[in-house]
């Protein structure tokens, strides 16, 4: 059973890996690559949550991450790579990790998008960048096939929306998240 284990982190690692990398090889092109992660999943969100067009056009600013995590039993963790667009036109690219304890299992490639209600909330994401708080989460998706559902929460003046892309998870836990700016793409 603990080889078993051991096999799957392995395996669920190298999954990982492959779903937080940014594309290309040179800053503008990992740039290219992050803003064309944005525009899509921006579309996505707007098909599924038609509010969420007008809500981010009254916001201080949004932020649009892609993340991949992997959950074995009482741990998880992720990783990945976004960008932070303020209203007054300012861009700051970010990078994400997370750390989790609680029960589950699973991968999966989802795709956050934070709505900063007032200038503050957007500040202190840049300039702090940590996050806590729980995820219940049930996935099974792969493309356009299947259905996940999760649950994100309103707090400190930013809504924060959740769309999987892909994976196979259930998981119930409790994590920290840390986001910092990118230093070689700003």
């Amino acid at each position: 059973m603990t080889k078993w284990l051991i096999s799957s982190a392995l395996v669920l690692v190298l999954v990982l890996s492959g779903c937080a990398s940014n594309g290309g090889q040179t800053a503008d092109q990992k740039r290219q690559s992050i803003e064309q992660m944005r525009a899509g999943t921006l579309n996505k969100l707007y098909k599924q949550k038609p509010y969420a067009a007008d809500t981010i056009e009254r916001a201080a600013g949004y932020a649009v991450f892609s993340n991949a995590n992997v959950n074995l039993i009482f741990a998880s963790a992720g990783g990945g790579h976004g960008v932070v667009h303020s209203n007054n036109g300012t861009v700051t690219y970010m990078k994400m990790g997370e750390i989790g304890l609680g029960l589950g299992i699973g991968a999966k490639d989802y795709r956050l998008v934070f709505v900063f209600h007032n200038q503050q909330a957007l500040n202190r994401f840049v300039d702090d960048g940590w996050a806590f708080g729980g995820q219940m989460d049930a996935a099974a998706k792969a493309d356009e096939k299947g259905d996940a559902i999760g649950g994100e929460i309103t707090v400190d003046n930013i809504t924060i929306y959740q769309l999987t892309e892909t994976g196979l998870a259930l998981q119930a836990t409790i994590k920290g998240t840390k986001f910092w700016r990118d230093d070689a793409l700003n």
